[in-house]
């Protein structure tokens, strides 16, 4: 059995992947983690609860940052809905959050049960680096920390470097990449292309005449105009549904890649990921140039996608 702590700023495609963690028999999630991200704190607790009790789960939901760590808060309810759910009008959930500080509760839960529970981030990284600066042997009693975060040798999706994720807290992502903490990168170019729900699978979705899959296709309305109109997507991209196949089956991701991983923090690449590829850092060069005289902090990261297994656990947990 599986392990879990989701942290999630959960708007549309968190609520999906939040319901893929809910509904996979051999997972057990402890606790849902919220940060500001996506939507307000307060907006993110809401809906995960809401998802929660759709789910039928009763798993805790615990608050935590409400802002980054230096730069302003930033949302994307253009992308999600006002309320990051499609802005269909969903009632409040009938249980409040949970008593706990979200970055206290990540390092009581891991410190607890060393080695034994795995991190999914499907937001800003403010809460886990918190939880770090707090406690910096949280990195070792962490199984693993999967991260919805950053772009591969690749473009962003809300500045021309940077994915949002990253972009909205680069200061925390960074204190996680240097921690030492075991980190699987998955990127948000894995969920575009062939990985993006159509609009006829989407209907297809909706033939399974359940309660979740009325919601996940309805929450997801205003996302789905959004990918396909602005950013030329086929369809719907879900990349906190990726990140959340992967953590679930490790296997739907067909090539890792060890190398290392460094957050930009200045210039008009602020929150950019640099994606060592090729093992350059550390080489050194001619000129003896220090920016590049050590190597980045390593990580896993998630170059490609079994596209139909993906796809294939979407339509289960919904089914």
């Amino acid at each position: 059995m599986r392990r879990l702590i989701i942290d999630t700023d959960t708007a549309s495609d968190d609520a999906v992947a939040l319901i893929m963690a809910l509904r996979e028999p051999q997972a057990s999630v402890e606790a849902i983690t919220i940060v500001s991200g996506n939507v307000p704190l307060a907006q993110g607790s809401r809906n995960a609860r809401y998802v929660a009790e759709l789910c039928g789960a009763d798993v805790p939901v615990y608050e935590g940052a409400d802002r980054p760590l230096i730069k302003p808060r930033t949302h994307a309810t253009h992308f999600h809905g006002t309320d990051g759910l499609g802005d269909v009008g969903y009632p409040p959930p009938q249980r409040p959050a949970a008593q706990g500080y979200a970055a206290l509760e990540i390092i009581r839960r891991c410190q607890s049960s060393p080695g034994e529970i795995e991190l999914v981030t499907l937001g800003p990284l403010s809460n886990v680096a918190l939880a770090l600066r707090l406690e910096p042997r949280l990195a070792g009693w962490v199984r693993r920390c999967t991260i919805m975060g950053g772009a591969a040798a690749t473009l962003g999706n809300v500045t021309p470097a940077a994915e949002f994720n990253l972009w909205c807290d680069p200061e925390a992502a960074r204190i996680v990449l240097h921690s030492g903490m075991p980190v699987a990168l998955v990127g948000w170019e894995l969920s575009r292309g062939a990985a993006c729900l159509t609009a006829g699978e989407l209907d297809e979705l909706r033939t399974l005449d359940t309660e979740l899959a009325r919601f996940a296709v309805d929450c997801n309305r205003t996302a789905f105009v959004a990918a396909t109109r602005t950013q030329a997507e086929p369809g719907l991209a879900l990349p906190d549904p990726v990140a959340m196949a992967i953590a679930l089956e490790p296997a739907i991701c067909t090539e890792y890649v060890r190398c290392g991983v460094e957050v930009v923090l200045d210039g008009p690449a602020r929150g950019a990921t640099l994606v060592d590829l090729l093992g350059v850092a550390g080489r050194g060069d001619s000129q003896g140039d220090p920016a590049w005289a050590a190597p980045l902090p390593s990580a896993e990261v998630c170059r490609t996608l079994d596209v139909e297994r993906f796809k294939a656990r979407i339509r289960t947990a919904l089914g």
